[in-house]
């Protein structure tokens, strides 16, 4: 399924114990708010990836969750995570706290990183004032070289510690491949996202957890298939109704999972099917046609399902009627448990892709659409007839056509115009946006 990539973006993990802002150097560093920062600890719990540059070196930045030796439970998991980015990295940033001096949890962070063999920065956070950097000098004691002083929320210091880490990075030959898509994993909580992620990819990447909202942050991942094309997946937080989130945290890992499905090529909709369609599904099904991304419906645990060939016919039955405005998607029953159907998924994701981005003649479309209006008239409007005079694809993902027309088009005659065009050319995995213009070129509502 997937092959080495022959170059690559070095790789720099950001880890440390809870708390000292770790993602706060990482949002310095990207000039940007991407990973979430909240003043409580164990709010990062997955790896996440980011690129970023500096003084003319492109590299690949990972935000982890705190380790914490000895922790137990879903913290060992994150622990887990983060020491499978330490073995990943080209070069280790530890983040602590020069406010509060090197604890016990420090020292034995830093013979973790010891062992490892990996080239270590040490960045001494919370350095906001000139007169506080000789309290970096502490942490001299890790027996990992120079620490750094500086201050994430002020930016004190940054651009040396940036300058030092790009020092550190190997020299690579050559530019890292571009990506060819990205693909956002969505769905209600605990439907098993982070465990199809994990399926596609192999490797546990993503922390699964019988808790719902387990994932917060997107996690992205790159999965470098056999025609040496490069696939973003990114697995989101679960998306909750907007109404229900009182957690600060869960409320912006709400926002970032729709800004996540703004910019993805390819929608995974993971529904859980032993429970069949939910009003919520339903909503970020529509959240997935309002951001016209192509989109691939997997109903997960289908291994759940009761084995009453009645019964299942019922439920696909009411998951056609219910996902009914999505019908372009095409539907598969996997199990990311089993790995049933799993090997379907990349291919309808890559037809999905393709239909995303095909772009037809503009003969062709006129072909088409006058072929309709033979075959059904639009509707006589005020006693006068309703001609179009000429469509044209205006643009893809998605696939946008402009009718440009004497009157204006009924919504049910749009409809009919993207069946017709439907059934020459499917656009499988693909919704189409269908715009209308008067004669005298004056843009109408749809």
């Amino acid at each position: 399924m997937t092959a080495p990539a022959r170059e690559r973006l070095s790789v720099v993990a950001i880890v440390g114990r809870p708390n000292v802002g770790k993602s706060s150097l990482v949002n310095r560093i990207l000039g940007r708010r991407e990973a979430i920062v909240e003043q409580m600890p164990g709010v990062t719990r997955d790896r996440r990836s980011f690129t970023a540059d500096w003084a003319g070196r492109t590299f690949e930045i990972v935000d982890t969750g705190g380790l914490e030796p000895g922790a137990e439970g879903l913290e060992a998991r994150v622990v887990e995570q983060a020491n499978v980015a330490i073995e990943a990295a080209d070069v280790v940033v530890l983040v602590v706290d020069a406010a509060a001096g090197p604890l016990e949890d420090d020292l034995l962070v830093a013979e973790i990183l010891r062992r490892s063999n990996k080239p270590v920065l040490v960045a001494a956070n919370k350095v906001d004032d000139p007169r506080n950097e000789p309290e970096a000098a502490a942490f001299f004691r890790l027996g990992l070289g120079e620490p750094m002083p500086f201050s994430a929320l002020h930016g004190r210091g940054s651009g040396d510690l940036l300058s030092a880490l790009v020092e550190l990075l190997p020299r690579v030959d050559g530019e890292a491949p571009g990506e060819w898509a990205s693909v956002a994993i969505v769905g209600r909580p605990n439907v098993g996202k982070s465990s199809l992620l994990n399926a596609l990819l192999g490797e546990t990447r993503s922390i699964v957890d019988a808790t719902p909202g387990t994932t917060r942050d997107p996690v992205d991942s790159i999965l470098e298939l056999d025609d040496e094309r490069r696939l973003r997946m990114v697995d989101t937080a679960g998306m909750r109704r907007q109404v229900r989130i009182n957690d600060p945290v869960e409320y912006f890992s709400f926002l970032r999972s729709r800004n996540t499905l703004g910019r993805a090529d390819v929608a995974i909709l993971v529904v859980d099917a032993a429970e069949g369609v939910t009003g919520h599904d339903q909503r970020i099904a529509e959240e997935i046609l309002a951001a016209g991304r192509a989109c691939v419906i997997a109903l997960n645990k289908w291994d759940l399902v009761t084995g009453e060939e009645a019964d299942r016919r019922r439920l696909e039955a009411s998951i056609r009627d219910k996902l009914r405005f999505v019908a372009w998607a095409r539907t598969l029953r996997v199990s990311a448990l089993t790995k049933r159907g799993m090997h379907r998924v990349l291919p309808a994701v890559d037809s999905a892709v393709g239909a995303h981005r095909t772009r037809l003649e503009t003969a062709m479309v006129n072909r088409m659409v006058s072929a309709a209006q033979e075959r059904r008239p639009h509707p006589r409007t005020a006693g006068r007839s309703v001609r179009i005079l000429y469509s044209v694809q205006a643009g893809v993902s998605p696939p946008t056509f402009v009718f440009f027309s004497s009157a204006r088009l009924h919504r049910e005659y749009l409809r009919y115009l993207e069946n017709q065009i439907r059934a020459v050319e499917a656009f499988e995995g693909s919704p189409l946006r269908m715009e209308q213009r008067l004669r005298s070129r004056h843009k109408v509502d749809t």
